[in-house]
């Protein structure tokens, strides 16, 4: 049954790639962007399957028309980046939790089904245990995973007190195709990919030895359509990784690995607000949505690999 969605931030990495994944199920896709950090090439080939709206989360105006028609809303868009937002605060604040405000009020105005939120694991800082659990208490540190916890507290306040479904989807770590490698505030996956295919030293930020929990997006779109359609998951917050962990040191083996070349490692200063170890438990999301991991770390490495280096 086809309906009609919008993807706030669909012509960034992960908007891109879940807007694929809804036009092949056969849904009617709108995208909203400002194409601040998102790529329209990231769109290409897609130009006659979807409607795109030129704009900003910050403007309600905007985002209302953006929201008028449509069943379900996955909101993507958001100034990514803990280094970013370290550097410039304010704007990430107004476009992450300001912004989804204005996603919030839009879909309520319009009795939009359910909004499905790209949160982060960023909110749970270095306190309490691993894997980290949806029950912990947040311990946000960079003003980014501050924005974000803000947004998803938003989100749960609206499934309460409007009675809008919402569904927060804590992202760990993702990667995959369609990712920049050359924005200076790009994700580690592609920075390592392009280093290491360019033969020059891979950057680490301390020694290596921290820990993240690198999910494929394939399995965070999956996350993404399992969420919409959910019946027991509004007003839920849950994990969105492959619940393994591994080391900065062990990515970089891996993508040398994958791409058959040597690698060498350069280390540097820990940036600020930067989260030392993170891993998921994923059993909520398991249980409410029926989500598993359909991509493991290796096999996403080789998959965007390829797509990287078919790019050039």
């Amino acid at each position: 049954m086809s309906r009609s969605v919008l993807v706030t931030g669909g012509a960034g990495f992960i908007g891109s790639n879940l807007v694929r994944a809804l036009l092949e199920r056969g849904d009617k896709v709108r995208v909203l962007d400002n194409f601040a950090t998102g790529n329209r090439a990231n769109l290409t080939g897609l130009e006659d399957d979807i409607e795109v709206v030129e704009g900003e989360l910050r403007s309600y105006e905007r985002v209302h028309n953006a929201v008028r028609g449509v069943e379900l809303v996955f909101h993507q868009g958001a100034l990514p980046s803990v280094p970013r937002s370290v550097q410039d605060p304010l704007t990430t604040s107004a476009v992450t939790i300001e912004g989804t405000l204005n996603v919030l009020l839009a879909a309520r105005d319009e009795s939009v089904r359910r909004v499905v939120f790209a949160s982060s694991s960023s909110v749970y800082g270095n306190s309490g245990t691993l894997p980290r659990t949806e029950t912990q208490q947040p311990d946000p540190i960079s003003p980014y995973a501050v924005a974000k916890l803000s947004a998803e507290r938003y989100c749960v306040s609206f499934h309460r007190v409007y009675g809008l479904e919402t569904v927060a989807l804590r992202y760990f770590n993702v990667f995959g195709p369609r990712q920049d490698p050359k924005s200076q505030y790009a994700a580690v996956v592609p920075r390592f990919l392009a280093a290491i295919d360019e033969g020059r030293a891979v950057p680490i930020h301390g020694d290596g030895t921290q820990s993240r929990d690198f999910t494929y997006v394939e399995n965070v779109v999956e996350a993404n359509l399992l969420a919409a359609d959910a019946p027991e998951a509004g007003g839920t917050v849950l994990n969105v990784a492959t619940g393994r962990q591994a080391s900065v040191n062990e990515l970089a083996d891996a993508i040398g690995a994958v791409l058959g070349k040597p690698v060498e490692k350069q280390y540097l200063p820990t940036r600020t607000g930067d989260v030392r170890d993170s891993w998921a438990d994923v059993s909520k999301a398991a249980r409410v949505l029926g989500y598993e991991t359909r991509v493991g770390l290796e096999d996403g490495l080789r998959l965007t690999a390829e797509a990287f280096l078919a790019r050039g």
